[in-house]
């Protein structure tokens, strides 16, 4: 018989995870100019859809299908999820002894999972990306770069991140931020900068929206991390903890390195260093004591602080919401702490971090695991948005009339404001 409890946990975690995307499209409309808050919101809202197909049609099978035997790709079985059904009646009857919960909840948590991933890359492109485009590069992604990296990093005995180099990442440090990070900034650079880039000071037009965004965010992250231990125990529940103090101490940070470098403290830089945690805690969630996640906050979130108010003036790359700057940095440097404070009782593998046992090997790993992931999202990203490109006449770019009038009316036919009559 299955575990009610846990049962129940998950699919509450899974929820809680498929309202990250709604809460993301309010984080970034809000961070967006007024002009092309509904391009930006409907940019996220889309991927409701082109993920929720592709996971069903292909993803969920080249992720977790197969045996296990393969370090890149998990196979072919479950394409359509054909057998889900027929495997969930199966294993009601006769519940297999070390099942703790139906295996079709799965299904669903990990296709909530691509969902976010997929959404944080459109605040990369906001402002000046063809709907279409980013629409066909989702929806190739999701089966080339994503569910294959899936596997590596979480397709358990055989994989090439978890399993080969053996580097930790509890609930998506790789898989879903630096991920999601980095195919970003390749696609930024793949468009060039908006127009006025670097002449037009950008400010968020509805910082409400910001703080209504972080807060649903927030929420979400609990099923994020928590749901990742896939099980109602000790282990999610310091998941969880760890998820609250790492986002309360990123949120502290930021507000004390902008009190510093610009004077004021601001909600969106709040709401910002609140995610910045989040993003730095995600690798290292469940395995890490509460005082560790308290650090990793309090070093990540002056981290992306550096990369997105001074790293990406002076670099020049045009990351319109940040995506790489938080996320992909974020990952990075969480992933990194990973290898220095995992308590070795909770690892998945045979080491601990580098302040319990004095031996850098798990360290290693975790350096080892990101660069692989950054070389297979860069290689990935960049195949695809080339292809991208070609198929849409050489162009990823709406027209400059278009850009200059903005995105809401241009492309949708819809305004958020209607009976605004004030300057962009």
């Amino acid at each position: 018989m299955y575990d009610t409890g846990s049962t129940a946990f998950m699919i509450v975690c899974t929820m809680l995870v498929l309202l990250m995307t709604p809460g993301l499209a309010f984080f970034y409309g809000g961070l967006s100019r007024r002009k092309n808050v509904v391009n930006t919101m409907i940019m996220v809202m889309s991927i409701i859809g082109i993920v929720g197909v592709m996971w069903i049609a292909c993803g969920w099978s080249f992720a977790y299908g197969g045996d296990g035997s393969l370090p890149f790709f998990g196979g072919f079985d479950q394409l359509g999820c054909f057998s889900a059904t027929s495997d969930m009646i199966a294993q009601t009857a006769d519940v297999p002894e070390d099942a703790v919960y139906p295996a079709i909840i799965n299904i669903g948590f990990q296709m909530a999972f691509c969902m976010i991933t997929c959404a944080i890359i459109t605040g990369a492109v906001a402002g000046r990306m063809k709907f279409g485009a980013i629409a066909l590069f989702i929806a190739l992604w999701v089966p080339i770069v994503y569910a294959p990296l899936a596997h590596m990093v979480w397709g358990g005995e055989g994989s090439l991140i978890g399993d080969m180099i053996g580097a930790l990442d509890f609930a998506g440090g790789d898989v879903v931020h630096i991920s999601s990070g980095v195919t970003g900034l390749v696609l930024c650079l793949l468009l060039g900068g908006r127009r006025g880039f670097g002449l037009v000071s950008y400010r968020p037009h509805n910082i409400p929206f910001v703080a209504l965004g972080a807060a649903l965010l927030w929420f979400g992250w609990f099923g994020f991390n928590a749901g990742s231990q896939f099980a109602a125990d000790g282990t999610a529940a310091l998941a969880l903890l760890n998820t609250v103090a790492a986002s309360a101490a990123g949120m502290i940070a930021w507000i004390v390195v902008e009190r510093i470098r610009v004077r004021k403290p601001t909600l969106v830089g709040a709401c910002t260093g609140l995610v910045a945690g989040l993003v730095g805690i995600t690798p290292a969630a469940g395995f890490v004591e509460p005082w560790a996640a308290i650090v990793i906050g309090a070093i990540t979130a002056p981290c992306c602080f550096f990369a997105i108010s001074v790293a990406k003036r002076k670099i020049g790359y045009d990351d319109a919401l940040d995506a790489f700057g938080c996320h992909s940095v974020g990952g990075v440097v969480g992933g990194i702490l990973t290898g220095i404070f995992c308590v070795p009782e909770l690892s998945w593998t045979d080491f601990g971090g580098l302040i319990y046992t004095g031996d850098p090997s798990l360290l290693f790993s975790q350096v080892l695991g990101i660069l692989v992931t950054l070389a297979v999202v860069i290689v990935g990203g960049l195949v695809i948005g080339f292809a991208v490109k070609a198929v849409y006449d050489g162009s990823l770019r709406v027209s400059e009339a278009d850009e200059a009038r903005g995105l809401d009316v241009a492309a949708h036919g819809e305004s958020a404001y209607p009976a605004y009559l004030g300057l962009d």
